[in-house]
């Protein structure tokens, strides 16, 4: 079988790569794809978001069996839907399910109306009002864009003036563009962050082995909140216990919901979880596999990736047997100078002799003839697996020193965290 992957990050190199490794895959393409994904898949520059040019592609080549859709924008914007118009066979939820990540809006209205746990908002469209609302607020407080901002648009606002600022630039600046037309400001929850990718057919749900994030760009948790800087599986706060609290509270009743809601969710549907005093509550909810979250999850991924995903097409998750291997992993991400904000490109990226056992998933790369060159602001996520995650870790902070490109720097502390 033919697979076509959509994106260019290192999440969709983590899916090529699984992919890759299944032995019922015979070709794989990707949608623009990057430096490290173009050597193991034949790359095509079509932006994700050219609808037209994507559905022609695989019009003319026949070869294609399945569309795997990995980013946020394209499936909140219905690529799953054109596709599926037209024959193809497609992974991702379609547009009227994906709306659980593209609006924080709605998220919130669903946990809401159906008690699934989750902190105390607010929502505002009208700016006067919000200032108002946030000038007599209780801090710490978050403000969050309603829409997608590439997972920058999340504050902590620790008074009124961050408060009042975050608004600013959200709702009259435009910082995150339409994204931001819309807020939602939300109690500050405090505890211990989790996150669980799932497998969904919408009837059947498979939970995944979870995953810790590092979301903000610097160690101890200071500076911006980035796409991510790094992570590990598995985190040992998340006991089997809560395993099962998540499961019967969130997990279940996320699906139910959803289908009374007239939208059935078929996917990969990502739980970001706070574990607090009462209870595990849902800070976000993604309708895609988490980055760089994937990246350590699918190392551990004993069944054929190709396989679930079938599955997933065809409502029968209920009838394969997902398997994970006992190993840790830890994947720390390499980024340019100056990401979240403003960054340069084009730097030259030099690998040295990297352990043969090291995964090395692109991000933010591009080929220039023989060179290899950085082209965004997460560039290489440097994954390791090891028998638990101080191996893992040793492992993947020992090679990234042997990678060199001006302005690189990561966070040192990744995998700390229990």
């Amino acid at each position: 079988m033919n697979v076509l992957v959509i994106g260019s990050g290192g999440r969709e190199h983590t899916i090529c790569w699984a992919l890759s490794k299944s032995p019922k895959v015979d070709k794989i393409y990707c949608l623009p794809g990057n430096g490290g994904i173009s050597e193991i898949a034949e790359c095509v520059p079509i932006g994700v978001m050219d609808f037209d040019a994507i559905v022609d592609f695989v019009d003319s080549h026949k070869d294609i069996e399945l569309t795997v859709v990995a980013p946020d924008d394209p499936l909140a914007g219905g690529l799953v839907d054109r596709l599926e118009a037209k024959g193809h066979r497609a992974f991702g939820p379609k547009a009227n399910a994906a709306i659980i990540e593209a609006s924080k809006a709605f998220s919130k209205y669903l946990m809401k109306k159906y008690g699934i746990p989750t902190a105390n908002y607010e929502e505002f469209n009208d700016y006067d009002k919000a200032v108002e609302y946030l000038s007599n607020a209780k801090y710490p407080l978050v403000v969050k864009a309603d829409g997608l901002a590439l997972g920058k648009g999340v504050i902590i606002c620790n008074n009124v003036k961050e408060g009042l600022q975050a608004i600013k630039d959200m709702m009259i600046d435009s910082k995150f563009k339409d994204a931001g037309k819309t807020v939602i400001v939300e109690e500050f929850m405090t505890g211990q962050e989790v996150s669980i990718l799932s497998f969904c057919d919408g009837k059947t749900i498979v939970p995944m082995v979870n995953a810790r994030d590092h979301k903000r760009a610097y160690d101890n948790d200071e500076g911006l909140n980035t796409g991510g800087m790094g992570t590990f599986s598995p985190s040992a706060i998340y006991t089997p216990e809560i395993e099962q609290e998540v499961l019967n509270n969130i997990i279940l009743p996320t699906v139910e919901a959803m289908n009374k809601e007239g939208r059935t969710f078929k996917g990969v549907l990502y739980f970001g979880l706070m574990l607090t005093d009462e209870g595990a509550k849902v800070v976000e909810y993604n309708a895609r596999f988490g980055d760089p979250e994937t990246q350590v999850v699918l190392p551990r991924l004993k069944t054929d990736l190709l396989d679930i995903f079938n599955a997933v097409v065809d409502g029968t998750l209920d009838k394969i047997n997902i398997e994970w291997t006992d190993e840790a992993c830890v994947c720390v991400v390499m980024a340019s100078a100056g990401y979240p904000e403003k960054y340069e490109k084009g730097k030259e990226i030099t690998i040295g002799d990297i352990d043969k056992d090291i995964l090395l998933f692109h991000a933010g790369t591009k080929k220039d003839g023989d060179r290899l060159l950085t082209n965004g602001g997460r560039v290489l996520g440097v994954t390791a697996l090891g028998k638990d995650i101080h191996e893992a870790r040793q492992k993947a902070y020992a090679n990234v020193k042997k990678i060199k490109f001006d302005g690189a720097f990561c966070r040192s502390d990744i995998g700390i965290k229990k």
